[in-house]
């Protein structure tokens, strides 16, 4: 039985899943709330926020995706990251998945992604759980009552939680599976509630399709100067680095936190919404975004609350550090409402230096960015996971390799052609510690992070002068006004400079080693960098 009044052109029977139960197609975040609550899903939080928890699953299952092989992939897709399946086993696998379905209700959002408009694309996400429809709704561009009338999906994402692969069966890993099958323009998710995986199911199709047509796929966050959107800076980094929060600035217009691309014409967002890590989240630092955590229909992921007053506990991570926000960009008071910037004037490269080796900021020449670009690097510290006693190097490269299906390189090339196109300046700013690895040295103040990028973001710098830096080779300020000389050359932070020259050279060492798989595939200038 069909529900909902806003029901785009295309029936699910008519997409071959029949003998369904009860189909609701666009509902409203209030429904949604509503369903939720009374499928037992999740429970009802302060200022009608939704209170979830997402089970045995609290972060996406990489391993765990997989691409179809066919003709037009076998040549383009990065298999060193990606996971095979063949075109039967795919199909084993949604007819299974079909057969699954028969007889529960679903829910079905009909949206788009991507804010340009040229480039954006109909996405119709069939949920197995209400709240995950909530979430995926609020996460992508949400329609209007025109635009649905007579919407057509360019790709459909399936997702059903409760029904678990067979890998003999279905030529997969484990019980957990994302499944792409671009010929088909069809994506499935079973054996997980972590609703992650929809927006980086979504986000991986567009890494896939976007670099054929010239826009290049960024995992970033990005903002403008208030009224200037050709001021416009992306701040790329991997988890823990302040994409999030540095990117959050009162004085600036928020675009998006998390996915966007470049085109021929500017900068633009994935996405319709946020999703913010929690943990430790106050309202004296981050305003904003904390105060979402009680507004309607915020979707709260794996966060403990009282249970009497569902007040909640910013940090407990009983259940992860992992703890979520998910919302509309409109809840934000100076986010876009257009989702468009124009080309980046800044690109901001963040990582989280475990080691204690590099400056707080560095300037990059577009070799060195594609250098650092390709290589992605933050750092695991000692805690953070079982087994971890000193810090542990990270590279994901492209500040995003799970989400890659095509090479590193084109997402490479695509970059550096944007920046001597456009003239952008990219920076390296370093988020992790000083005067010591983890466990010795200090944490990099956040409010000196601040101070250097408003030097660079309220711009041109007034940097007088720089220093060459003999470990990476990039350009180091001597002086940026409101920041401690000293903490812009990490070895003077150091009380024995020998065992920080003995740590610069393991970490260059380290760079050297991860970048060889790059080796024939980067031009002669980028390779000099890595082999200097």
């Amino acid at each position: 039985m069909d529900h909902g009044l806003l029901k785009s052109s295309m029936t699910l029977a008519e997409q071959g899943y029949v003998d369904l139960g009860a189909v609701y197609y666009n509902a409203t975040e209030a429904d949604l709330v509503a369903h939720a609550i009374r499928r037992n899903e999740g429970q009802l939080g302060k200022g009608g926020t939704l209170i979830v928890n997402t089970g045995k699953f609290t972060g996406r299952s990489p391993k765990d995706k997989h691409i179809v092989v066919s003709d037009m992939s076998e040549d383009i897709i990065w298999w060193d990251a990606n996971a095979r399946m063949t075109p039967d086993a795919f199909d084993r696998l949604h007819a299974d998945m079909r057969a699954h379905m028969v007889g529960k209700d679903y829910f079905v959002q009909d949206l788009f992604a991507g804010a340009d408009q040229r480039y954006q694309i109909g996405m119709r996400v069939i949920s197995e759980l209400a709240w995950h429809n909530l979430f995926i709704r609020h996460m992508l561009i949400r329609p209007n009552a025109s635009q649905l009338d007579g919407f057509m999906a360019d790709y459909t994402l399936v997702n059903c939680p409760s029904f678990f692969a067979d890998p003999e069966r279905h030529g997969c890993r484990s019980e957990t599976v994302i499944a792409f099958n671009i010929e088909q323009k069809l994506i499935l998710v079973a054996g997980t509630k972590y609703a992650g995986e929809n927006k980086k199911a979504v986000f991986t199709l567009l890494n896939y399709l976007l670099p054929e047509k010239g826009v290049m796929p960024m995992h970033c966050s990005a903002n403008h100067a208030l009224d200037n959107p050709a001021d416009t800076a992306v701040f790329f980094g991997l988890s823990g680095t302040g994409k999030t929060t540095l990117s959050a600035d009162p004085r600036r217009t928020l675009i998006g936190d998390d996915e966007h691309g470049w085109s021929d014409s500017g900068s633009f967002n994935f996405e319709g919404g946020c999703y913010a890590k929690t943990i430790n989240l106050s309202a004296e630092a981050e305003p904003e975004i904390f105060a979402t955590t009680t507004m309607f229909s915020t979707v709260i992921e794996n966060m403990v609350c009282d249970p009497r007053t569902r007040e909640l506990d910013y940090t407990d991570d009983s259940y992860t550090a992992n703890m979520r926000a998910a919302y509309p960009l409109d809840f934000i008071s100076n986010a876009s409402r257009s989702g468009l910037g124009g080309h980046p004037k800044n690109i901001i490269m963040l990582t989280c230096d475990a080691f204690g080796v590099l400056p707080p900021i560095a300037r990059l020449t577009p070799a060195l960015a594609m250098y650092h670009f390709l290589s992605g690097f933050t750092s695991k510290v000692a805690g953070t996971e079982r087994g971890v006693t000193e810090p542990e190097p990270t590279f994901s490269t492209c500040f995003g390799a799970p989400f890659l299906p095509r090479r590193p390189e084109v997402y490479g090339k695509l970059l550096r052609d944007k920046i001597a196109q456009h003239g952008a300046t990219c920076w390296l700013v370093n988020t992790g510690w000083t005067g010591g690895a983890y466990g010795t040295g200090n944490r990099i103040p956040i409010s000196a992070t601040r101070a250097l990028l408003s030097s660079v973001l309220d711009g041109p710098p007034d940097y007088s002068s720089f220093r060459i830096d003999p470990n990476f080779g990039f350009e180091v300020p001597l002086d940026v006004s409101g920041v401690d000389s000293q903490l812009l050359d990490p070895r003077r932070t150091w009380l024995d400079v020998a065992a920080y020259d003995v740590a610069a050279r393991k970490l260059v060492n380290m760079f050297a080693s991860n970048f060889e798989q790059y080796h024939a595939h980067v031009d002669k200038d980028v390779l000099a960098i890595a082999i200097s």
